[in-house]
């Protein structure tokens, strides 16, 4: 019969007996380290309040200040609210199981993370891919770009990143969790991640890695395709500039969501392109926390104190409501 939740007192590790099959109703979730967790649930509580914090500022911020409501800014508070919601998915089950010995979640919990997460992750490489078509209008064509990338625009932009977030997973979401699950239930992460919940189907799963492949494909390499060729227009572009100040200015405009970018996609390539000696070592999970956790705490300092207009305004929206 299927692995019962955990009980107190027992290591998840101790419901590693044989079983017959029957179908799973819910999941384990093995988590991280659990010798230390009382540290780890403080770490990551500050790491998830400075977040909130962060990403709450920027968004008000920008939202106050009439002079941030040009399209540059409007994309970035489109993705501190993604950041916002894409951290709540995960990071506050993970906190509630360091607490607890029980880290069963149910199938219709599992499939919600699962889907919030890839919905709101899918929504900020679309809004980043649509940040760099900003940034390549506004240094190689200027003389349109208050033409080209209006208020509206923008707008529609925001809102096709968020309806492609919320339509793309959903075939996925639904055919993998209409596979029956009873072989084991233990997901080897700290959340419901698809790779590891689709290793315990009992079934053949070609289907569901073929929609998986396509999936990731639409939401990753194509965005990341279309940031690629803007910075690719943006380098030429530069080249043509002969003063030092206007090579520096590009470099400063674009330099924030250069190393969000770097940052977002380098580390979900590291975790998903993974060599066997890091996967045995359960190093994917400490992976996963760098695009889960560490990047959504870094983006409002990256965007914040690398932009001298936005520190101003936030001083002035500081005054202002203290």
């Amino acid at each position: 019969m299927p692995i019962p939740a955990q009980q107190e007192g027992k290591d998840w590790k101790s419901y590693l007996v044989p079983y017959n099959k029957t179908q799973v109703t819910e999941f384990i979730l093995v988590g991280l380290s659990s010798e230390v967790q009382p540290y780890l649930f403080v770490f990551f509580l500050l790491i998830y309040l400075f977040t909130l914090a962060g990403n709450v500022t920027i968004t008000l911020t920008i939202t106050l200040e009439s002079q941030l409501q040009s399209p540059m800014y409007l994309f970035l508070r489109s993705l501190s609210v993604t950041e916002i919601l894409y951290v709540t998915t995960t990071v506050p089950r993970m906190l509630r199981d360091f607490l607890h010995v029980d880290k069963a979640i149910s199938l219709v919990g599992c499939a919600a993370q699962l889907y919030f997460f890839s919905f709101f992750g899918a929504t900020e490489c679309f809004i980043l891919a649509f940040m760099a078509y900003d940034r390549y209008v506004a240094i190689c064509h200027p003389l349109q770009y208050m033409t080209i990338m209006t208020k509206k625009k923008c707008l529609q932009l925001s809102l096709v990143s968020w309806l492609g977030g919320m339509f793309l997973p959903m075939a996925n979401i639904v055919l993998l969790f209409m596979l029956p699950f009873c072989d084991s239930n233990i997901v080897d992460h700290f959340f419901c991640d698809v790779l590891p919940v689709l290793k315990l189907a009992c079934t053949n799963t070609f289907a569901n890695e073929i929609g998986i492949v396509v999936y990731s494909f639409v939401v990753i390499p194509l965005p990341f395709l279309l940031i690629l060729v803007s910075y690719v227009h943006i380098l030429i572009a530069v080249f043509y500039i002969h003063s030092a100040s206007g090579r520096s200015k590009v470099f400063s405009t674009c330099g924030s969501h250069l190393t969000s970018v770097c940052l977002f996609y380098g580390s979900a390539t590291i975790t998903y392109i993974r060599t066997k000696p890091i996967d045995a070592q359960r190093g994917a999970k400490a992976l996963s926390l760098l695009y889960l956790v560490f990047v959504p705490m870094l983006n409002p300092l990256i965007y914040s104190l690398r932009n001298a207009k936005v520190k101003k305004a936030m001083k002035r929206v500081f005054s202002r409501l203290f």
